[in-house]
């Protein structure tokens, strides 16, 4: 066993030491490259240890393989620190000259770690309080925080607030008013968040397009997604949208440091033994009592990736049966949970919208196709002109009605044969001219949102022109431009031959701005 540590660690050392002394005895190579090919000789240290592990016992088999772990671990830390040292050599001689996205990736990487830290912090602050003999929920002393369930309280402290809400004997359910259609409901929206008397929600001015896609987008999907420049009226839409339907709409500032779904629902702390609620949780909850229509604006959505912290969702709410959307919020339950948690886990409720807001600059990421595909992206990249609005009052509805109005529409204005075989022959255009394809997720998406858009007075063919460049023609941006420049053109004669020349608008614009970035 000596020997093969003599052997094992001379190659190592040996080299080392080649490194400031050149030497026969261990520098076998010679020179500063010799020494260090020495040391990472790992066909000798192979040979070494096959040549010793007949004869090594099972306790000698132990030391040998920390042996091995040891070398290992310090070749990697000598690698990781002459690329360190490396890197700080070039930018001393080449200038620290650092890219604006390398700056913005630094600070979010530091908002991460000072979160971390704050938790941590929090984390040792409690066991503190906690071995003082303080409760960190209540601030009582003398309380005991060992983790013991006390008898009769519940671990989700917020949801059975909303328990005891809808139980209480003077709770009166809403009356709903079940008296308009889809175009109704357009007008009237715009008409409120122009002028109402729900101060501070007056002197919002949307083109009736953006109102006709925001209800169209919620009867094909639980996702929608605003974007466009600052400042256009993004995060108020929805917000005026949950006071027009007299329930307010809940915000959820996304940050830079959102990496998974607890910062959406919670989490379970182990040593306190309490679910620690967010409001997106409670909202969530409050919808299972009710027929209200709810809304979470999910602001800067992009600031963080969508696809970490919402990728349960998008998986969830793609479920073809609804009894499919469940959630799990604990291993197991408890005789105290709230009445809709069962066995730890949570059905999220049919009425409720999710709605981000997204802003694409610098500081944010890209929204990534598998979110853009399973959400109704609607661009929002000017402010309408101000117009004469009669005084209008919000309107209390049901998401049952409004979901029976969705379907009426689908049944009296399906999309067109005609223009259903357009799009298919187009479909095989774009997989022979641009190699990409769309496919029954879009269609389907097609066939939910042209018939509620022409309910809420639109025309098919801006149906259509919306669903098209949104959905399919956005994927040109992951292309190479300077390749398809020519292609483009063709496709934009394609659009005029196949629909016409006065139709298709906003997907010829879209075109002609890409023709523009080469």
């Amino acid at each position: 066993m000596a020997n093969f540590f003599k052997e094992f660690f001379g190659v190592f050392f040996g080299g080392m030491l080649g490194i400031f002394f050149s030497s026969p005895e261990t520098n076998h190579y010679g020179g500063i490259f010799g020494a260090f090919y020495q040391m990472f000789n790992f066909p000798m240290y192979v040979t070494i240890f096959n040549k010793y592990k007949a004869e090594l016992t099972t306790g000698e088999w132990i030391g040998a393989i920390i042996s091995v772990i040891l070398i290992v671990a310090t070749l990697i830390a000598i690698i990781w620190l002459l690329i360190f040292f490396g890197i700080r050599i070039l930018k001393k001689f080449t200038g620290d000259r650092v890219l604006n996205q390398d700056l913005v990736d630094e600070i979010n990487n530091l908002k991460k770690e000072l979160v971390k830290t704050t938790r941590e912090k929090d984390r040792i602050l409690g066991l503190k309080i906690a071995y003082q003999g303080y409760d960190i929920l209540e601030g009582t002393e003398g309380e005991s925080t060992s983790g013991e369930q006390k008898e009769g309280e519940s671990r989700f402290y917020k949801l059975t607030e909303v328990d005891r809400k809808y139980h209480d004997p003077d709770y009166v359910p809403r009356v709903y008013d079940t008296t308009w259609n889809l175009e109704e409901l357009c007008t009237r929206f715009r008409n409120y968040a122009a002028n109402n008397p729900d101060r501070p929600w007056r002197h919002l001015y949307y083109e009736p397009k953006i109102i006709r896609l925001y209800f169209s987008s919620m009867a094909t999907t639980r996702l929608i997604i605003l974007q466009g420049i600052s400042g256009t009226g993004k995060t108020s839409l929805p917000e005026c949208v949950g006071h027009f339907l007299q329930n307010a709409t809940t915000i959820a500032s996304v940050q830079p440091s959102w990496r998974d779904r607890t910062e959406l629902f919670g989490y379970f702390n182990e040593f306190t033994k309490r679910f620690n609620e967010t409001e997106v949780l409670r909202t969530l909850y409050d919808a299972t009592f009710s027929e209200d229509v709810y809304t979470i604006v999910l602001d800067e959505m992009n600031i963080a990736r969508v696809e970490y912290y919402f990728a349960e969702m998008l998986s969830i709410l793609e479920m073809p049966s609804r009894d499919q959307w469940v959630v799990d919020l604990v291993p197991s339950g408890w005789p105290s949970d709230p009445v809709h948690v069962v066995k730890g886990r949570f059905q999220l409720p049919e009425n409720m919208w999710f709605v981000g807001t997204a802003n694409n600059d610098d500081s944010t990421f890209a929204i990534s196709d598998k979110v853009y595909d399973r959400g109704m992206p609607i661009n929002i990249n000017s402010k309408a002109a101000p117009f004469d609005a009669p005084l209008t009052e919000s309107l209390p509805i049901n998401y049952k009605y409004l979901e029976g109005l969705f379907h009426t529409a689908w049944e009296e204005h399906k999309v067109s044969d005609e223009n259903l075989e357009k799009f298919e022959d187009m479909d095989n255009y774009v997989i022979e001219h641009f190699r990409l394809a769309f496919g029954n997720r879009i269609v389907k998406q097609l066939r939910e949102f042209v018939p509620v858009y022409v309910a809420c007075g639109g025309t098919e063919i801006d149906g259509l022109d919306y669903v098209l460049c949104n959905k399919i023609l956005r994927k040109f941006e992951s292309l190479n431009l300077a390749y398809i420049r020519d292609e483009v053109d063709d496709y934009i004669d394609y659009l005029n031959n196949t629909f016409g020349e006065e139709n298709m608008g906003e997907c010829k614009e879209y075109l002609q701005r890409l023709k523009k970035l080469f």
